[in-house]
């Protein structure tokens, strides 16, 4: 079912129907409320496998031989993450706040150390400009995703920014700062 959930919500958002993921899966929409009691609950299964992947990712990646090419591609896959399940981040965030409490502070908490690790060892290693914060270019994905979010092609354009910001990352491609 999370399958099909995903790529239901993947073609029509959040607000794709139920009934037919249901039908997708093979399964009666009462054997889907069964397992998902909410559209909540299903939006969160599904966006728990795709963050456990891109966590997954980010710690591999941590032994690659190349440190920026392993900065670039588990940037790359989280802002791939985030133009396809835009609005299922959305939904989740807006309901942790109905709710009190949700995996949502977890899952941005493991997506921080992947991303800000992967960050901290190109620093070391020079080949990343040594004042790149994590906090920004983990926002800087987010932001690239939005902005290219409502594009005709919206993946070129993603791509077009993401290579603006590796350029501006890469040590050398940005001149260093000169006193604040």
């Amino acid at each position: 079912m999370v399958d099909q959930a995903k790529i239901a919500f993947a073609e029509f958002g959040v607000d794709a129907s139920l009934d037919e993921i249901a039908r997708r899966a093979g399964v009666a929409s009462g054997t889907l409320y069964r397992h998902f009691p909410t559209r909540l609950d299903l939006i969160e299964a599904v966006l728990a496998e795709q963050i456990a992947e891109l966590v997954d990712l980010g710690r591999r990646l941590l032994t690659a031989e190349d440190e920026f090419d392993a900065l670039s591609t588990w940037l790359r896959a989280a802002l791939r993450h985030g133009l396809t399940y835009r609005g299922l981040s959305a939904a989740v965030m807006s309901s942790a706040l109905d709710r009190g409490s949700s995996p949502v502070s977890t899952w941005h908490a493991e997506m921080f150390e992947a991303g800000a690790a992967l960050l901290a060892r190109a620093r070391q290693s020079g080949v990343v400009v040594a004042d790149a914060d994590d906090a920004d270019v983990l926002k800087m994905i987010g932001a690239i995703a939005w902005a290219a979010q409502d594009t005709p092609d919206s993946s070129a354009q993603a791509d077009r920014l993401l290579a603006l910001l590796l350029n501006g990352l890469h040590h050398g491609g940005l001149p260093q700062r000169t006193g604040d």
